[in-house]
């Protein structure tokens, strides 16, 4: 039997009804972003959630709205820290990079990082980018009955993307090294993040013992290309981010040690290719479930692009293709709930947060708020023209989070989508075979299902008028 009190812990916070011993434990673990959606639909912008049996019960504190969301991030940005669980199994998992370390560590690692991410630099990979694309493009000509899943596909083609500007010549050994060992690896971090009571990692049970060799080969793979670099390598002096990562220096800073720079590079691999991956498939999925913008969307290409190879000059060229891509990523983004921890008591929102609780920002859940987003779940690209975007608050659409920590990755992965987005709608047109496709909130959005497309050649399309 549940139970729905409409305050708790003194916090004046409605709390979402769950079951009177576990809570709302099982509701998060099956489907964590439904239950944040059912907690805005019932009690509003501020909502506890809690999970766990008495003694071990977790206390979510789930912010909603826009104005919640940019005191969290932005405004009060230094009174909440990436100390809760799922931070911390990624740490174990991936090391204290870019995107799990704080304070004096994370400062650091940025001011030595921001260089290699300035816009000039970042698109100077739009060329690998285009290869890849190409690439991919090529090999869907083999596709049994003209069917491709676009989920499993741009998952392929964001890893060779990211793994080439990461190591140059090294991509083959290390998409065959990440395509295995990291599915292991985050589901290994996901269950024990959801875990009340975890087990030491030490213990030699079969799921410990699974997750450390998959972290030990994921180690040794990225541990031997940094030996490489460091010791004058194939691509010593190159251009590859490994390389430039590795040569990082500044007076006050440092550099990198070997086990830093491992650390940096499986934490680019971990956000830099599900993200992008999950952005480029829904927008592909979308537009197969909606020929009009989709015929739209291509007349832009062809009008821009030609049959040249799109650069990043292009991407202010194609306004419709990037609102399609925004559309997407409010709809499917790629980091659909983010956690903080509260330093300290708090008011956001008007409600207040005691210390120490942990905090749940939703964007699967901001990005449908019917405040901001009128029919939320209808797909509409122009949502994102120049106008309506201004005429919203500025955290109503955050997929790359915000404030002082927003991801340094934004504009890389902008450059990644539209040029692949664009190669790949001039090559093929799609029509959805699956209409609707399950997801996930792992620490990305996964598919739980397949996303498959039939899709056809524009000599095909002539052939058939």
């Amino acid at each position: 039997m549940g139970v729905d009190r409409d305050t708790g812990s003194g916090t004046g916070i409605p709390e979402l009804a769950g079951g009177a011993v576990l809570g709302s434990l099982f509701d998060l673990k099956s489907d964590s972003i439904g239950t944040y959606l059912r907690a805005l639909r019932e009690h509003g912008d501020v909502v506890r959630i809690t999970a766990g049996p008495p003694g071990l019960r977790a206390e979510l504190h789930c912010v909603f709205s826009a104005e919640g969301v940019q005191q969290v991030l932005a405004a009060q940005a230094a009174n909440f820290r990436k100390d809760n669980p799922f931070y911390q199994e990624i740490r174990d998992a991936f090391g204290n990079g870019l995107l799990t370390s704080q304070d004096e560590d994370y400062l650091r690692q940025r001011r030595l990082v921001q260089p290699l991410f300035t816009k000039r630099r970042v698109d100077g990979y739009a060329d690998a980018v285009a290869d890849e694309t190409r690439s991919t493009i090529a090999a869907w000509t083999q596709a049994a009955d003209g069917v491709v899943d676009v989920a499993d596909e741009m998952m392929h083609l964001a890893l060779r993307a990211v793994a080439r500007i990461l190591f140059g010549t090294d991509v083959d050994t290390t998409v065959d090294v990440v395509d295995r060992c990291f599915p292991v690896i985050t589901q290994y971090a996901l269950r024990r993040g959801y875990s009340p009571v975890n087990i030491p990692r030490n213990w030699p049970t079969p799921g410990n013992r699974r997750a450390a060799a998959a972290m030990d080969e994921l180690y040794a793979a990225c541990d031997k290309i940094i030996a490489e670099r460091r010791g004058g390598g194939p691509a010593e002096g190159g251009e590859d981010l490994l390389s430039l990562l590795a040569a990082a220096t500044s007076t006050d800073d440092g550099e990198f040690d070997a086990t830093e720079l491992r650390e940096q590079v499986l934490i680019f691999l971990l956000a830099g290719h599900e993200t992008t991956a999950t952005s480029l498939a829904f927008s592909l999925h979308l537009l197969a479930r909606h020929p009009e913008s989709q015929s739209r969307a291509r007349e832009e290409v062809l009008r821009v692009l030609g049959d040249r190879t799109p650069g990043a000059a292009d991407l202010d060229r194609l306004p419709y293709l990037t609102q399609v891509l925004k559309e997407a990523m409010r709809l499917y983004p790629a980091a659909p709930a983010i956690g903080r921890r509260a330093v300290a008591a708090c008011e956001i929102d008007g409600h207040a947060v005691p210390a120490g609780a942990d905090v749940i920002l939703a964007p699967w859940v901001t990005h449908r708020h019917p405040r901001y987003w009128p029919d939320p779940e209808r797909f509409d690209p122009d949502r994102f023209t120049p106008e309506a975007e201004a005429a919203r608050p500025r955290y109503a659409w955050f997929p790359f989070g915000g404030g002082p920590r927003a991801c340094i990755g934004q504009h890389f992965s902008m450059l990644e989508s539209v040029i692949a987005l664009a190669m790949i709608l001039r090559a093929y047109e799609f029509e959805a075979v699956d209409t609707e496709v399950p997801v996930t909130a792992g620490i990305t959005l996964r598919t739980t299902g397949p996303a498959r497309c039939r899709i056809r050649r524009p000599d095909d399309w002539i052939a058939d008028a």
